[in-house]
């Protein structure tokens, strides 16, 4: 069991599994106080909810009972890599769509016009409408390929696509409040980012 826990494999892997979850959270959290001031952004700006710290507790708790059963499956490190680029592209869409959304961009749903807020449809938003989430869905999907998960993978894929095909309805109905016709254009236009919903 040691030797498997001690292995490059082992080390490599869950090294680059925490640094993407650590890199992810912090990013989240500075950017969102870059854009709104410190004193208007809490520690639920970190993104971290009692399931989704199950979520990856699951996978850490899968990655080692595998690595210890059969270390061999983890080590096909192409699969590995593809999950690690994976990573970084879901990352560089979420972060272009925070940045290009600027002030306009929030973690929780908006349910109340402001001042401020303004249709953002130029930038990666004139290729999707939520590229944030489709960030989000391949960068999860990406830690699950780089740790070659394979329960966690199709679990990350079913679970996250339920609850985004249930979240941008709910959103857009808001965003269709605030924008009216000139939003159920662009909805028209531009498809969501993910796969299968519209």
């Amino acid at each position: 069991m040691e030797d498997a826990l001690t292995s490059y494999t082992a080390i490599r892997q869950i090294s680059q599994f925490v640094g993407a979850v650590v890199f992810f959270h912090v990013s989240e959290y500075v950017l969102a106080a870059y854009f709104h001031g410190r004193a208007n952004v809490s520690c639920s700006s970190l993104l971290i909810s009692k399931h989704y710290v199950m979520a990856m507790g699951f996978a850490l708790v899968e990655y080692i009972v595998e690595i210890i059963l059969i270390p061999q499956w983890k080590e096909n490190w192409f699969l590995s890599n593809c999950g690690l680029v994976m990573i970084l592209v879901g990352e560089v869409i979420r972060k272009a769509a925070i940045v290009t959304a600027g002030r306009s961009f929030t973690h929780m749903i908006r349910i109340y016009y402001e001042e401020h807020h303004e249709l953002i449809t130029h930038g990666i938003y004139s290729i999707m409408r939520h590229p944030s989430y489709c960030g989000f869905f391949i960068w999860a999907i990406g830690t699950q390929v780089m740790l070659r998960n394979p329960i966690s993978l199709i679990a990350f894929v079913l679970v996250l696509w339920r609850f985004f095909y249930r979240r941008i309805p709910y959103e857009e109905f808001f965003l269709r409040q605030f924008f009216g016709p000139q939003y159920v254009e662009y909805a028209r236009k531009i498809p969501s980012g993910l796969p299968f919903i519209r």
